[in-house]
C-alpha cells in the first residue's frame, strides 16, 4: 500500500471528524482564552446539573425523618427530578435551536437555581417533591444547550475534543462526586445544603455566562408543536412507568399502560418528524448507523452506571456499615479513574479513533461488575470493592467521550441542540431502565433485612448491560470502521 493510500485511509476513517488535523495546532486562536473561560463556565453548570441527580441520595434517610416521608413516597425525591429531566430533554434541545442556546441555557439555569433554593426551604414532602420536579424542568432546558455551546464554541478541533473529554468526565464522574458532596454536607451540616449549594454556583454562572459564552445562531422556522407534545408525553410516560415498575410490578396495569401510552406517543412523534417542515429532531440524525449505535451504547452504559450507584451505596451502608460521608469517600476511586482517563482520552481518540476505546471500555465495565458480583460476606472494602470501582472509573473514562463524539460527528451547527437533546435523552432513559431492571432483579432474590442475597443477580444484570454495549461497539463501530478503510484504500480499476 502506498503512503498516499495509507494517509487517505486514515483521513477518511469515520472514527474521526472529516476536518480533524493530523497534528495538534502549535498556535492558539486569537479567542482561545475567552473560549476556554466560556467552556469552564458551561462545564460548571453541567457539573451542578449532574451532581443533583445523586447528591441527595445519601441524605434520603435524613430527609425522610425531617419531613415525615413515608417509605414509598421518599423515592419521589429522586424520581421527580428524573421524570422531569428525562421527559423534557428533547423539548429543551429544540427550544434552544429555535430561540437561542445561550438564552435557553440561562432560563433553564435560573429555573434550576430558584427551584434549588425553594427545595432547601421545603417544610412538607409535597413542597420538596414539587421543587425537585422544577429542578428537573430547569435541567432539561439547560442541559442540551450545555453540550451544544461546548461543541460550537470551541475555537478549533483540538479544543473541541478536549471540551468533549471534560464534558464526559464531568457527566460520568459528577454522579459519584455528588455522593461525596452529599455525604459531606449532610454529616457536617444539614440535608438542606444538598440543595442550597446549587444557589451560589448557579448565580455565579448566570453572572459570568453573558460575558464569556458565545451564543450560536438561531435556527429560523416554525416550532413543531405536535412533535413537542408527543415527544415529551412519550418520554414522560416511559420514564414514569420505568421508575415505578420495581414498586408496582412489571406486569401491573400501571406499568403496562404507561409503556403502551409512551410507545404510542413516540410512534406518533416519529411519524410527525417525517411529515413536518421543521421537525424537533431531524430524521437524518437517526439514519446514520454509527450514530444510532452510539446512542444505543450510551443508553446501555448509563443503564449499568446508574444501577451501580444504587447497588454499591446499599453494599457500603448496609453490609460495610459506612455512614454518608464514608460512602462518598469510598466512591473516590470511581471519580479519580474517570477524571484521570479523561486527560488522555482526546489524544487516544486522535491516535486510534473512538471505536477501539469504546470497545475496550465496555469490556472493562463488564469485568468490573463481574468482580462485584463475586463479593461475599466478610470480604470488606479492600480490594473487592475498591478494585472494581477503579476499573469502572477508568473504563467509563474510555467510553463516554468517544460515544459523545460519534453521536455529534458531522451534525450541522443549527441542529446541535436537537442532537444534544437526543443524546442526553437516551442517557436519561437508559439510566431509568437500568435502575428499574436492576432493582427488580435484586428485589426478586432479596431477603428482608439483608443486602447480599439479591446483590449478585443485580451486579450480573449490570454486567449484561456492559456486555451488550461491547457487542454493539464491535458490530456497529469497529465493523463499519474497517469497511470504510477497506473501501478508501481499494485501487481504482
Amino acid at each position: 500500500m502506498s503512503q498516499t493510500a495509507t494517509t487517505r485511509a486514515a483521513l477518511t476513517s469515520p472514527d474521526l471528524p472529516t476536518d480533524l488535523p493530523t497534528d495538534l495546532p502549535t498556535d492558539l486562536p486569537a479567542n482561545a482564552g475567552r473560549a476556554a473561560t466560556g467552556i469552564l463556565i458551561v462545564l460548571m453548570a453541567q457539573l451542578m446539573l449532574v451532581l443533583d441527580a445523586t447528591v441527595v441520595n445519601v441524605a434520603l434517610p435524613h430527609i425522610g425523618s425531617a419531613l415525615s416521608f413515608t417509605p414509598a413516597s421518599l423515592s419521589w425525591v429522586l424520581t421527580a427530578y428524573t421524570l422531569a429531566f428525562g421527559g423534557l430533554l428533547l423539548l429543551g434541545g429544540r427550544l434552544g435551536d429555535v430561540f437561542g442556546r445561550l438564552r435557553l441555557f440561562e432560563i433553564g439555569l435560573a429555573t434550576f437555581t430558584a427551584a434549588s433554593l425553594l427545595g432547601g426551604l421545603a417544610q412538607t414532602p409535597e413542597w420538596l417533591i414539587a421543587a425537585r420536579a422544577a429542578q428537573g424542568v430547569g435541567a432539561a432546558l439547560a442541559a442540551p444547550s450545555v453540550l451544544a455551546l461546548l461543541t460550537t464554541s470551541a475555537p478549533d478541533e483540538a479544543a473541541r475534543n478536549r471540551a468533549l473529554a471534560l464534558f464526559a468526565a464531568v457527566s460520568s464522574g459528577g454522579a459519584s462526586l455528588g455522593l461525596l458532596l452529599g455525604g459531606v454536607v449532610t454529616d457536617l451540616g444539614s440535608w438542606r445544603w444538598t440543595l442550597f449549594i446549587n444557589v451560589p454556583i448557579g448565580l455565579a454562572v448566570l453572572a459570568l455566562a453573558p460575558m464569556f459564552v458565545t451564543d450560536t445562531a438561531r435556527r429560523p422556522g416554525r416550532f413543531d408543536v405536535v412533535g413537542a407534545l408527543t415527544a415529551t408525553g412519550g418520554a414522560v410516560a416511559l420514564v414514569w412507568s420505568l421508575v415505578g415498575a420495581p414498586d408496582h410490578g412489571w406486569t401491573s396495569p400501571r406499568t403496562v399502560g404507561g409503556f403502551v401510552v409512551g410507545l404510542l406517543l413516540l410512534a406518533a412523534f416519529a411519524r410527525t418528524e417525517t411529515h413536518v417542515a421543521h421537525p424537533m429532531v431531524q430524521p437524518h440524525l437517526v439514519r446514520n448507523p454509527r450514530r444510532v449505535g452510539a446512542l444505543v451504547m450510551m443508553a446501555l452504559v448509563a443503564s449499568a452506571q446508574f444501577s451501580l450507584f444504587f447497588l454499591v451505596v446499599q453494599l457500603m451502608q448496609r453490609e460495610l456499615g459506612f455512614g454518608p460521608l464514608a460512602t462518598g469517600v469510598a466512591f473516590l476511586p470511581l471519580s479519580l479513574g474517570i477524571f484521570t482517563m479523561s486527560r488522555f482520552t482526546p489524544r487516544l481518540v486522535a491516535r486510534f479513533g473512538p471505536a477501539p476505546l469504546v470497545t475496550l471500555g465496555a469490556l472493562g465495565l463488564s469485568v468490573g461488575f463481574l468482580l462485584l458480583a463475586g463479593y461475599s460476606a466478610g470480604d470488606g472494602y479492600w480490594p473487592m470493592v475498591f478494585v472494581p470501582l477503579l476499573l469502572n472509573g477508568l473504563s467509563a473514562g474510555l467510553v463516554f467521550m468517544p460515544i459523545t463524539g460519534i453521536a455529534l460527528a458531522d451534525v450541522e451547527p443549527e441542529h446541535a441542540g436537537s442532537a444534544s437533546g437526543l443524546l442526553q435523552t437516551t442517557q436519561q432513559l437508559g439510566a431509568a431502565v437500568g435502575v428499574a431492571v436492576v432493582v427488580s432483579v435484586y428485589a426478586a432474590g432479596a431477603v428482608p433485612g439483608q443486602f447480599l442475597p439479591g446483590a449478585p443477580a443485580g451486579f450480573l444484570t449490570s454486567a449484561a448491560f456492559g456486555t451488550i454495549a461491547f457487542v454493539v461497539a464491535v458490530t456497529t463501530l469497529v465493523a463499519s470502521r474497517r469497511n470504510v478503510r477497506r473501501i478508501a484504500v481499494e485501487p481504482v480499476a
